[in-house]
């Protein structure tokens, strides 16, 4: 993804310094997973690797922009362009766990450090910063004390209490907020064209703002194991349906119906208690229970999907536990 939704003011902060002539040279943009950290990163490498620093560039429509026919897009789009360097977890030992490797790392430092070939700067994208290994994260800390002239480096995350705290206290912070449904809908028509505009409004709801969060819901079974959750949720003391639903969360033998299921039930509730509690009105089910009676509902409901997945537990049996802990006490 080139283009990029909603991030205008973060975008406009990054363009000022750069115009300033006092550059930061690290960055940490930070939010949810799949709202455009990397997209940001990306368009800011672009525009600074094309001039615009200097003043090389006409004034865009929006922040950083760079007209698409610009060379110095192109090659980047191609992963043409010397001066730019990304990295990005690999699957580490096992074929399991994603990682930024120390080899990896070093590697960026060395680029960092040499003179850029086009004369300009040299710009490495850290995406996913907290998988970073200790050692990779430890690699990164003396280019961060002692940093080359005319090197930027970008670390994009969603965990950013996961990152060193001698990175964080090296480093500029942009927090990037969820994309406003302004900013998401036009998204996810690009994205999912298939979609209704009904369905793309409840893929926006429920990812929270995340394009990426959205596509892989879309993808998942989503839309599906929501319309299951809106049904238990409508009818907690209804029972004639617990089967039915358990069986079609329980379906599919990867366990990523239940997954998804879970998930969504628990954003469901986590989502109705902070409405109520800001007094922006409460839906109907929560008045079965008080308010701490649901959050601690939302911790039960999250360790028994947990345990549920680590012991190889009955996923419809544990479907059927979640909907009776739902169900409302007898008065």
């Amino acid at each position: 993804m080139v283009d990029l939704f909603g991030h205008a003011g973060p975008a406009q902060v990054l363009e000022r310094a750069a115009r300033s002539g006092r550059l930061p040279h690290a960055w940490m943009l930070a939010g949810p997973p799949g709202i455009g950290k990397a997209t940001l990163g990306y368009r800011f490498g672009r525009w600074l690797l094309a001039g615009g620093a200097e003043g090389g560039l006409p004034a865009g429509s929006a922040p950083l922009h760079l007209d698409p026919g610009h060379p110095t897009f192109r090659r980047i789009l191609a992963g043409a362009h010397a001066d730019l360097r990304a990295l990005r977890p690999n699957t580490g030992e096992g074929g399991v766990k994603r990682v930024i490797r120390v080899e990896d790392s070093r590697d960026a430092i060395r680029f960092l450090a040499m003179t850029p070939a086009e004369g300009g700067w040299r710009f490495v994208l850290v995406d996913g910063a907290e998988l970073m290994r200790p050692e990779a994260a430890n690699a990164l800390l003396k280019t961060l004390e002692e940093p080359p002239p005319r090197a930027v480096l970008v670390l994009t995350t969603a965990a950013p209490d996961r990152l060193l705290p001698t990175i964080r206290s090296r480093v500029r912070r942009l927090d990037l907020a969820p994309l406003a449904p302004a900013d998401l809908d036009p998204l996810l028509m690009r994205l999912l064209p298939s979609l209704s505009t009904t369905e793309r409004a409840t893929l926006g709801r429920i990812a929270e703002g995340s394009a990426g969060q959205a596509v892989a819901l879309a993808e998942g079974e989503g839309l599906a194991m929501q319309a299951l959750v809106d049904q238990v949720l409508a009818d907690l003391a209804g029972r004639r349906h617990w089967h039915p639903v358990a069986e079609a969360v329980a379906a599919k033998r990867d366990g990523s119906g239940f997954a998804t299921f879970m998930a969504l039930l628990r954003g469901a509730l986590s989502a109705a208690v902070r409405q109520a509690a800001r007094g922006q009105g409460a839906a109907p089910w929560l008045e079965g229970r008080a308010l701490a009676e649901w959050s601690t509902l939302w911790d039960r409901l999250g360790q028994l999907a947990a345990e549920t997945d680590v012991l190889s537990l009955d996923r419809k049996q544990a479907v059927l536990t979640a909907l009776l802990w739902l169900t409302p006490p007898r008065r």
